[in-house]
């Protein structure tokens, strides 16, 4: 299958200027890009007005929550999480996180993602879920070690590592993920780390997303998140992907430094629940790789990265009182090839190039709000929404064209997300 774009202005996000011009994809991947390609294709996009750019990469994710999306807003984090999101979740069976997942992919898919990482429960639905929609993804079974389960949850992860790691054309990925430091202890979060250098496997784990979690591993372990995660050896040993990572003082980034991955910037998810900023500037002149995500839907109530995008640059613009700091390029940048790193999969996708897998997104710049062009960046990054993009391609399949999804039926999809997520918050 060749598919050829024509006529469209490319932005690769590989440091090099917007250009009008082809891209030809053959299979899964792109073959070529330049001003005008001349071939023989199966499909012909016509893309005049639009701008073609990577899917966007989202860091970190719970796409079964979105069967929670507002169902708790306006609480604090934790009566957010144990008096609503803790007993919803009890409730959920592997059915409801199947229809749970491919809700989230839906969003992501008409807003412009293409890849997500993911940790959660019953992570096989979410497997078969990918499997039929078509998306890419890393998935995580999520590891709490705070009470004896017999093996059960380290036993999940470890299936579900052997049984979707290169999967679906090799669009599943897998990570391990001890939740964070405050749900597992030293030992049992060693262990994992051993077993992940063994395996090759990154770690996908939560860092210092309150002020709470702070005050509890200082008053268990005299450490900070960060110190904690040190002392084990999780950053000398292994490739981790830091979800949050808000409180941090400036000796915690120095643990941080030369680290394998980076940290998931959730500026939403960290605004709507009164988190905090996290020091994002700080970390990257430190050499840290900071991608951006949105959190589950259950905090950030949107899976939309690009609403991510506009509150990571304003945020630091804010902090610093500065409105040069994180312009729009270094955003989208953390929303394509740096999201790309922290899921270690940068060597095919993230950029726009030849080689690379083809996950493209092509937005409809003839609105009102987009226009007129003056710089293309600044656009994409303060003006355009998930709205605004027409097409979704991943792995060389279409997965959306001019605002139509093509893998997923989006009535018999509401019809189950509606009555599930009623079964599951009735009484809460």
């Amino acid at each position: 299958m060749k598919t050829l774009i024509r006529d469209v202005t490319i932005l690769t996000m590989n440091d090099e200027a917007p250009f009008v011009g082809d891209i030809l994809i053959e299979g899964e991947r792109i073959t070529d890009i330049q001003a005008e390609v001349i071939a023989d294709a199966d499909e012909v996009i016509k893309a005049t007005g639009m701008v073609a750019m990577p899917g966007l990469i989202n860091a970190h994710q719970h796409t079964p929550m979105s069967l929670l999306r507002g169902f708790s807003d306006d609480l604090k984090l934790m009566d957010w999480l144990e008096k609503k999101m803790l007993p919803a979740e009890a409730k959920m069976t592997p059915e409801d996180i199947y229809w749970g997942a491919k809700l989230s992919m839906a969003e992501m898919i008409r807003s412009g993602t293409t890849t997500f990482a993911d940790m959660y429960i019953h992570m096989n639905e979410v497997a078969f879920a990918i499997e039929e929609v078509g998306m890419r993804a890393s998935l995580t079974r999520g590891l709490v070690f705070l009470a004896d389960d017999g093996g059960r949850r380290m036993s999940e992860a470890l299936d579900l590592v052997n049984r979707w790691s290169g999967k679906s054309d090799g669009r599943i990925t897998t990570m391990l993920g001890p939740h964070s430091p405050y749900t597992c202890p030293p030992e049992p979060f060693k262990e994992v780390i051993a077993l992940a250098e063994k395996l090759k496997m990154p770690i996908h784990t939560h860092l210092a997303e309150t002020k709470e979690e702070v005050i509890k591993i200082r008053e268990k372990y005299n450490q900070t998140p960060a110190e904690f995660l040190y002392n084990i050896g999780l950053f000398e040993r292994t490739h981790a992907l830091l979800a949050h990572s808000v409180h941090l003082n400036r000796r915690d980034i120095g643990f941080l430094k030369g680290m394998h991955g980076g940290v998931s910037h959730n500026p939403v998810s960290n605004l709507k629940l009164g988190c905090g900023i996290a020091p994002v500037l700080d970390m990257m002149e430190q050499g840290i790789t900071v991608g951006l995500g949105t959190d589950g839907a259950g905090s950030a109530t949107t899976v939309d990265m690009f609403e991510e995008i506009k509150a990571a640059t304003w945020l630091q613009k804010l902090d610093y009182g500065d409105p040069t700091r994180l312009p729009a390029s270094q955003a989208l940048h953390m929303a394509t090839r740096e999201s790309a790193k922290l899921l270690n999969i940068h060597d095919e996708v993230g950029t726009l190039e030849i080689g690379k897998k083809a996950d493209i997104i092509l937005i409809d710049m003839r609105k009102p709000h987009l226009q007129p062009i003056h710089h293309i960046e600044s656009l994409i990054a303060y003006s355009v929404n998930g709205g605004d993009v027409d097409t979704t391609i991943v792995n060389g399949k279409t997965l959306m064209h001019g605002r139509q999804l093509l893998t997923i039926d989006e009535e018999e999809l509401f019809k189950q997300v509606s009555s599930r997520s009623k079964r599951i918050t009735e009484g809460l």
